[in-house]
């Protein structure tokens, strides 16, 4: 933490009464001026250290990355889902994402689907370039199904991550507007967690898709007033 300016000043207020009151060759001025310009550059330590945000006060922080890690980026997050006709038109109409691709793997018996905000006119055309290129796509989502659960009276469902035990919590999608996509998503009958007005943290929101999963909906405007004082 960065330390209290309180001492400082004391300190500085003491000097300047000490220096003045002792007889000098030279003048106060000349006495004290080393120490004004040690006490600025405290302060001006003192501020840049106090950023939540360097290493300095985050424990474990590497201030610059592995030169061997150059390149890794953040590609997917992965949710089993039941019924992948009924993800799939939650995740295209609902939140306007598109199926970058589709992996089957009949001898297992299971499908993938990595859905994701991007333009998928640049895709190749060719399947398995086309693999290659959604792996190289930043941020998606890989929707995995089981087969069969869609139909499986006695499956009931993943757990989502937010009832006990506890674990996962949910992804975030950027909105224009927090409040008019809300009123979109409630239109569509999509069910709310939480909605903008609601808490003590206003401008935020929280749905569930089909599966259960929490997606938080925000703004670049309204975030600043919801977490701007944890800034």
């Amino acid at each position: 933490m960065a330390a209290s300016l309180s001492t400082p000043t004391f300190s500085l207020l003491s000097l300047l009464h000490s220096t003045i009151n002792k007889p000098s060759l030279s003048p106060s001025f000349f006495t004290i001026k080393p120490k004004v310009s040690n006490f600025c550059r405290f302060i001006s330590s003192s501020m840049a250290s106090d950023s939540k945000d360097l290493p300095i006060n985050n424990p474990g922080l590497h201030a610059t990355p592995d030169e061997a890690t150059k390149g890794y980026f953040l590609q997917q997050t992965m949710f089993r889902i039941k019924d992948p006709k009924v993800s799939l038109e939650f995740y295209s109409k609902v939140m306007g994402m598109s199926l970058l691709k589709r992996l089957d793997f009949p001898e297992m018996k299971f499908s993938l689907y990595f859905m994701g905000y991007v333009d998928t006119s640049s895709a190749p055309s060719e399947q398995v370039e086309r693999t290659a290129w959604t792996f190289g796509q930043k941020a998606t989502l890989e929707l995995t199904h089981n087969w069969g659960t869609e139909s499986d009276p006695n499956f009931t469902g993943y757990h989502n991550g937010n009832s006990e035990p506890r674990g996962f919590g949910h992804i975030g999608v950027t909105v224009d507007d927090v409040y008019k996509a809300c009123e979109r998503f409630e239109s569509l009958g999509v069910e709310f967690v939480k909605k903008p007005l609601d808490g003590k943290m206003k401008g935020i929101a929280f749905i569930k898709d089909p599966d259960g999963y929490w997606i938080e909906i925000f703004d670049t405007k309204n975030i600043k007033e919801a977490a701007g004082p944890a800034s």
